[in-house]
């Protein structure tokens, strides 16, 4: 297993060997044993978390198991399914980290039966990875997992990494009444992940193509967890260290792929599953070196990262989404991992972002984003005792590694106008086809959307992704020059992209043209600003073109400005009124009153985009074919409802 990649991490630990740093497999979790009852009882533990799962918990009990079955499996292949197989799989690891809990809690004979159970299940699935992401097809001609030839994805890291928390959390109590299980555990971790892991490496989550994106982390962090606990053989010694090397050095090809400006390409929804992961990764790792090896607040993109969530903070539910990730992500997050980065690098502002979600009353974490980080939440006392913040809501933020500007009226508070406007290219992690486009948010609520994505597929990934309506820009706010819309690809991408941050105006000024292979288009300069005068604000989009005489066969198609709008429309004479969603204020969205304008409505139907948006969202097609310029400007409206016209 031979080390090639040295970046930030390996540089901090290169004074030291792994083995020489290791603490004992025993001891080498930040989370203590179900046998140390002081950590474990019910007075030591957040009374509503705990109620809730046990409650939860003992409605499983005596139910069938869910059980994903083959031709659900099969379905990925047939049909571009995921959800069918994804969703029972996902099901039953839950409810056995509700047994697990309760076993800890408890410490009952039935608890612990049901944690076996669970267990014996997990280890007898056929595949621990999603078939979505399984080459077997590719390797072997199969739809069905090929078990001797295990494909280490999101699915097995997080299987074998459950696993590894309960042998910490219950590893006597299964050994008391199932001897021999523990030794199944470890017999399936070595085949299915570790072995993989150490053999292949040509996995493409590694980023050895430069390519480094979320599940690299992901994938490594659940990887160092079974190492460090199920690797506790006396032969096992050399081979442990030599995986946890292994997976620093992964983590390590991360942290050198983070920006400066600690930003995610993917946005604010992938940095649960991306960054969070790596500092929860690295806060594990500290903790299994006694501290030797600290890392997040020794890398300064680490340290900037963490400021990451509040800066693509809207207000209330709401997020800058980019990509993939939806505008209102679901509120079940590791706000306990963030909570601990922060104070680990003393980020203030981020502290307060995470303590804002600890709401007295409620659960402080739920199992759905897995045993390991509710564990963590249970155990931390820090978070135990957070609450009482709120969220900081920078007034400006600019990302130039991204080329992402989010501003609004004013610093601390959601009220009012806000403005977002990207550059970047296309080809970006979960890619979208959104050079240029914006979005303007009232009260902290979108109301000039970006749509996010509907429920993956196999298609989501493969060579059909841009057929998907959500992907392309003619459903972004973007233009489309001369019937031409934005194509995927790395080259097409905002230049000459230049930032102005000041008291009275946070704008964002780029030139499109490159985005565009359009006949004739030398260049389409947009400006996306926020003005800010005498307590109130306004966004201005200004954009300006220059097409060459149209020389193509037929008459010239047509050149668009698109608005993608959420809420209640309303056409008025000089534009639209707008009342966006969750009861924000009304704006005013107006353009030259010569511009023709249609209006598209877009009927939702998929549970990804309806639980955001509601039921519609609505396109506005700006055609400016014969003009060189545009200016659209949203604000505030002071027209008075219709019932009081």
């Amino acid at each position: 297993m031979p080390l090639v990649f040295r970046g930030p991490l390996a540089e901090l630990f290169a004074r030291d060997r792994t083995a020489d740093v290791l603490l004992p497999p025993d001891e080498a979790l930040p989370v203590p044993p179900a046998a140390e009852r002081g950590a474990w009882s019910r007075e030591a533990l957040d009374t509503a978390t705990v109620d809730d799962l046990l409650r939860r918990a003992r409605e499983d009990l005596g139910t069938p198991w869910p059980v994903p079955l083959a031709s659900a499996a099969a379905r990925v292949h047939r049909d571009g399914d995921r959800e069918g197989w994804e969703s029972l799989a996902f099901e039953r690891q839950r409810r056995l980290s509700r047994a697990a809990i309760a076993a800890a809690v408890t410490l009952d004979d039935a608890w612990i039966d049901e944690v076996a159970d669970g267990v014996v299940l997990l280890c007898e699935q056929s595949s621990w990875c999603w078939p979505a992401h399984d080459d077997t097809f590719a390797r072997h001609g199969a739809v069905l997992a090929t078990t001797d030839d295990p494909f280490l994805d999101l699915g097995a890291g997080e299987a074998v990494g459950q696993l590894a928390w309960i042998d910490q959390l219950l590893g006597e109590q299964l050994d008391e009444r199932y001897p021999g299980l523990r030794a199944r555990i470890r017999r399936e971790a070595r085949t299915r992940v570790i072995e993989p892991f150490t053999r292949r490496r040509d996995w493409h989550w590694l980023g050895l193509d430069g390519d480094v994106h979320n599940w690299n982390p992901w994938i490594h962090g659940n990887v160092l967890v079974a190492a460090l606990r199920l690797l506790d053989g006396p032969d096992e010694q050399g081979l442990r260290t030599g995986v946890v090397a292994l997976a620093v050095e992964g983590l390590d090809r991360y942290a050198a792929s983070l920006p400066a400006d600690g930003a995610i390409d993917e946005g604010y929804a992938y940095w649960w599953n991306g960054a969070c992961r790596a500092l929860e990764a690295l806060d594990v790792l500290a903790f299994a070196t006694g501290g030797r090896w600290d890392a997040a607040s020794a890398v300064p993109s680490l340290r900037e990262t963490v400021a990451f969530p509040h800066r693509m903070h809207l207000g209330g539910d709401w997020y800058l989404n980019l990509a993939d990730g939806p505008a209102r992500p679901p509120q079940d997050q590791a706000w306990h991992a963030l909570h601990r980065a922060a104070a680990r690098v003393g980020d203030d502002a981020a502290r307060a972002h995470a303590a804002a979600h600890r709401l007295p009353g409620e659960p402080i974490a739920t199992e759905r984003e897995g045993l390991g980080r509710l564990l963590r939440a249970l155990t931390d006392e820090t978070w135990r005792g957070a609450g009482g913040a709120t969220s900081p809501l920078p007034r400006e933020t600019w990302l130039p590694s991204t080329e992402v500007l989010l501003a609004r009226a004013e610093g601390g508070t959601p009220a009012g106008l806000a403005l977002a406007v990207k550059g970047g290219h296309n080809a970006e992690h979960h890619n979208h086809n959104d050079v240029g486009s914006f979005v303007v948010a009232v009260d902290g609520v979108p109301v000039v959307v970006d749509a996010g994505r509907p429920t993956y597929t196999l298609a989501t990934f493969g060579a059909g992704r841009y057929d998907i309506w959500t992907m392309q820009s003619t459903w972004h706010n973007a233009p489309e020059v001369r019937g031409v819309a934005q194509p995927p690809g790395r080259q097409y991408a905002a230049r000459a992209v230049e930032p102005r941050l000041g008291d009275d105006v946070s704008a964002l000024s780029l030139d499109l043209a490159d985005a565009y292979p359009a006949p004739g288009l030398t260049s389409w300069r947009r400006t996306a600003a926020l003005e800010r005068s005498d307590g109130s604000a306004r966004v201005v989009v200004d954009d300006a073109w220059n097409l060459d005489a149209w020389a193509g066969p037929g008459d010239e198609p047509p050149t668009v400005v698109r608005l993608l709008v959420a809420g209640d429309v309303e056409t008025v004479p000089d534009g639209l009124r707008v009342v966006p969603l969750e009861g924000a204020r009304p704006v005013a969205v107006r353009w030259s009153a010569d511009v023709e304008a249609t209006l598209i409505e877009r009927p939702l139907d998929d549970p990804m985009l309806t639980t955001v948006w509601g039921a519609r969202l609505t396109r506005v097609d700006l055609l400016v074919s014969d003009r060189r310029n545009l200016r659209v400007t949203v604000e505030l409206d002071a027209v008075p409802d219709k019932e009081d016209r």
